[in-house]
């Protein structure tokens, strides 16, 4: 059996690394998120001969992964955060985030918008950080009458909004992006297409159902003109008893609206959870990728999954990648899977 090399290209600042970096990798590690969170980039280095400088926060390096037989699959540029040496013997840990996530992104500032759309938000604030605004249609288009950013970062606020509309907020290579939860594309607007799973593809799994997110509807509360001062929409059906009420009051019933229905799919798509650890890394696969598995029980292998979370690493020879999925409740997905299963491709 011919045996998997994996292979990778680090960069610091333009400057090829790879070669001066190999003899020394202890682990390599790359995180990669659906949420808010920024994509994290861990090296650990060797460093028992006292030979490696210490890399300065700010720098930028730029990262690729893959196996020899297939090639290398860009992974981005990250801004370097936290510098670590410990010791004996010696190692520095270098951690960099997703690029431009660490700067003026965080700062809070006062700022009332009014009469836009989430595009108009969106390409606004992308412009101010030189980044280049990625926005779905769907959610672009969506007019917002007025809305406060109090004393919030820029990233706070964003997040803040694709709560509200049930989105993907976050910066990957120097994108912007807000998206619909299982839009399934690239930072740059392409497909991504989804991965079927079995069994024989890892070794740890773990899969979770609660009741506690089993909510049948979500009823959110709104001011209101005239004598009724505080009405309410529900999402999901009004004659459920199980019904999560959002704690917020929002400014009218398209805001309210829009917040149940957001918070109604969340609960769904979390009802149940798995995470997975692929023996053989893909860097192929993406957060938010359809996940389609075989070989568990009817229940795991009948749900159509969505990638959240995606964790790379190297370390030792070895080349492995763990997955964190939710449920999907997209319905094209599901009709997918039923054309997967016929023989379709």
């Amino acid at each position: 059996m011919k045996q998997l090399t994996p292979i990778y290209r680090v960069t610091l600042n333009g400057c090829d690394l790879t070669e001066k970096i190999e003899p020394r990798l202890i682990s390599l590690s790359l995180s990669e998120s659906r949420t808010d969170d920024a994509d994290c980039v861990t090296l650990t280095l060797d460093d028992s001969d006292g030979k490696l400088a210490l890399p300065k926060r700010g720098e930028v390096i730029r990262l690729a992964i893959g196996w020899e037989d297939t090639g290398l699959i860009e992974k981005g540029s990250f801004t370097i955060n936290e510098v670590e040496h410990a010791g004996a013997p010696d190692t520095i840990t270098v951690q960099a985030r997703s690029a431009s996530l660490t700067a003026g992104m965080g700062a809070r500032i006062e700022k009332s918008w009014h009469g836009v759309t989430i595009a108009d938000i969106v390409r606004a604030i992308a412009s101010k950080h030189k980044l280049n605004p990625a926005v779905a249609d769907v959610l672009g288009k969506i007019a917002i009458a007025h809305i406060d950013q109090t004393h919030e970062s820029d990233m706070s606020f964003l997040t803040r909004l694709a709560k509200r509309y049930d989105a993907v907020m976050n910066v990957k290579d120097m994108h912007l992006l807000f998206m619909p939860i299982g839009h399934g594309t690239s930072a740059s607007g392409k497909a991504l297409p989804s991965v079927e799973l079995t069994r024989k593809n890892g070794d740890q799994h773990h899969y979770h159902v609660s009741e506690r997110e089993n909510y049948a509807a979500v009823r959110a509360h709104y001011h209101a003109s005239g004598k009724a001062k505080r009405k309410s929409v529900v999402v999901g059906g009004e004659n459920n008893t199980n019904t999560k009420v959002l704690l917020e009051t929002y400014a009218n019933e398209a805001d309210a609206r829009a917040a149940a229905m957001a918070e109604y799919n969340r609960t769904q798509r979390s009802q149940a959870t798995m995470s997975y650890t692929l023996a053989l890394g893909r860097p192929d696969i993406y957060p938010e990728v359809p996940v389609f598995l075989t070989g568990w029980k009817p229940e795991i292998d009948q749900q159509t999954w969505l990638a959240k979370k995606v964790t790379h690493s190297m370390a030792d020879g070895g080349f492995t990648t763990g997955l964190e999925l939710e449920m999907s409740n997209d319905p094209t997905t599901a009709r997918h899977r039923s054309h997967f299963r016929k023989g379709g491709k």
